[in-house]
């Protein structure tokens, strides 16, 4: 099982003192750590159906299982996934999703979420296979299918589905000076990204220039193949409001989250860690991708995307962690290099996208160094 949600809680031998006091305290709530193997190939997703009798039964779920205490979370993905169906995945690349936390009211679950990718061949051995090797029906469904949300599963789940929607290379657009030497800038700038942008595309468009705006609206406007990533800025075109016209409402529909800066991030905290009221300015109504180049950053994104979820709020669905490589926008800048980019990637709790002097032939190196997508510009458009 995927969720930990059939699994019994554990407690710990209560010693003389603390017996004498368990009528004073409350009890402890144990949580159950589970590792979840998101198992697909190409975009055939692998997915089980959990029995009436168990918690949260009747509906699907990833394949996975109970951490050990003697495991790692990789470790249990690879037992767990033997177990139940079969699949070995010993020379499989396994990607970090991220961690969630879930409180079902009777239950508590921890969540360490990874992507893995079948080869063709272990696709064609058990593609076929209609039940798992602990009775447990098991079905292979359509990514458009299992994101539709034509297959119901526990609650937990909300956020992975959402972090499946990240492609594995999204776009940024160029900054509108890039063309400062043509006539009219910004015709050439809309104009360049109109030809070049790839077909159903993920751009992130970034114009700083407050007065350039509208080009964000105009570039979805001849490109209504594009989904879009706009700043989180309450100025931002496309923001809904009574008197967005019809074919505003439907350009609005495109933004598929909305970005924080690492500035933007770090001023939603305190120094003592507690949250500011400039959480309540971000976007309620997207899911949020942010920008972190240190450990800092992504510790307040971690408290961010926990914050969001415990929230009811569309979760932070992907970080930007930069720059890998040396860039020609920021010569100055020290890049991480893969190696450190890595252990920054590991301590995120939500998808981690390279950002920084990549090209999108080196989406297998991310993968292999724990992340999930690339992006850029140069080379992206």
């Amino acid at each position: 099982m995927s969720n930990g949600s059939d699994q019994q809680s554990e407690t710990k031998p209560e010693s003389k003192k603390d017996s004498k006091a368990k009528t004073n305290k409350p009890s402890i709530v144990n949580i159950v750590n589970v590792a979840v193997a998101v198992i697909h190939y190409k975009d055939q997703y692998l997915l089980g159906f959990r029995d009436a009798t168990q918690h949260q039964g009747n509906r699907y779920e990833f394949v996975g299982g109970k951490i050990e205490a003697n495991e790692s979370a990789a470790q249990a993905l690879i037992r767990e996934v033997a177990e139940e169906t079969g699949i070995l995945l010993h020379n499989s690349t396994v990607v970090k999703l991220g961690r969630l936390h879930h409180d079902y009211g009777d239950k508590q679950v921890s969540l360490q979420v990874y992507k893995i990718e079948l080869t063709a061949e272990q696709y064609e051995q058990h593609r076929h296979c209609e039940q798992g090797l602990e009775g447990q029906a098991l079905t292979w469904v359509s990514k458009s299918q299992l994101l539709a949300g034509e297959y119901h599963l526990p609650a937990a789940n909300k956020t992975i589905l959402e972090w499946l929607k990240l492609p594995s290379k999204i776009a940024i657009t160029y900054p509108l000076a890039h063309f400062g030497t043509h006539t009219d800038a910004a015709a050439a700038w809309l104009q360049h990204h109109q030809e070049n942008l790839a077909s159903e595309s993920w751009v992130y468009i970034r114009l700083k220039d407050a007065n350039s705006k509208h080009l964000a609206e105009q570039l979805m406007t001849v490109r209504p193949d594009i989904l879009a990533i706009l700043p989180n800025d309450k100025e931002q075109p496309l923001d809904v409001e009574d008197s967005l016209t019809a074919n505003e409402t439907e350009t609005g529909q495109r933004i598929i989250a909305k970005h924080l800066t690492q500035t933007a991030l770090m001023q939603c905290f305190d120094e003592d860690g507690s949250s500011t009221a400039l959480i309540q300015s971000l976007s309620k109504d997207h899911p949020l991708i942010v920008s972190c180049h240190d450990i800092a950053s992504i510790t307040a994104a971690n408290q961010l995307a926990s914050m969001r979820i415990q929230n009811a709020l569309p979760p932070v669905i992907g970080a930007f962690v930069s720059p890998v490589l040396a860039t020609q926008t920021h010569p100055n800048d020290v890049p991480l290099g893969w190696e450190a980019w890595s252990e920054l990637a590991e301590l995120a709790d939500m998808p981690v996208i390279g950002l920084g002097g990549l090209e999108p032939a080196m989406l297998n190196q991310a993968l292999q160094y724990g992340g999930i997508s690339v992006a850029g510009i140069r080379q992206f458009i």
